[in-house]
């Protein structure tokens, strides 16, 4: 099932977000970008688990419209900390692909969900 293999994702990029806003945190010292990328990259998977659970079609299409606002959010902070030098390209095109992932998961998900 798609929202199987999306919450399992989320999740999983969630915990790469959290280990990278450690990192940030510890060997660059930087807390700004760091606690914006947190709070973006982890509350997409909130939101597909919060969806799951929706009151409505309409309720769940709105929780996985606001998840994919917030992957694409992330993938504009990982481009920033690339551009900027926190993130070596390597680091960023392995998260990019999982965040590009889950918004192409997200964009179906929520095209299919609007029928």
């Amino acid at each position: 099932m798609p929202e199987s293999i999306l919450k399992n994702k989320s999740y999983a990029f969630a915990i790469r977000i959290v280990k990278l806003s450690q990192y940030l945190q510890s060997e660059k010292r930087e807390f700004v970008l760091s606690k914006q990328i947190l709070r973006c990259g982890t509350s997409i998977g909130a939101l597909v688990r919060e969806a799951q659970f929706g009151q409505s079609k309409g309720d769940f299409t709105n929780k996985m419209s606001v998840a994919l606002k917030e992957a694409n959010e992330t993938d504009y902070w990982l481009c920033l900390l690339k551009d900027t030098k926190y993130i070596n390209t390597k680091l960023f095109g392995s998260l990019a692909t999982d965040c590009n992932e889950l918004i192409a998961l997200l964009v179906s998900t929520v095209k299919t969900s609007k029928k």
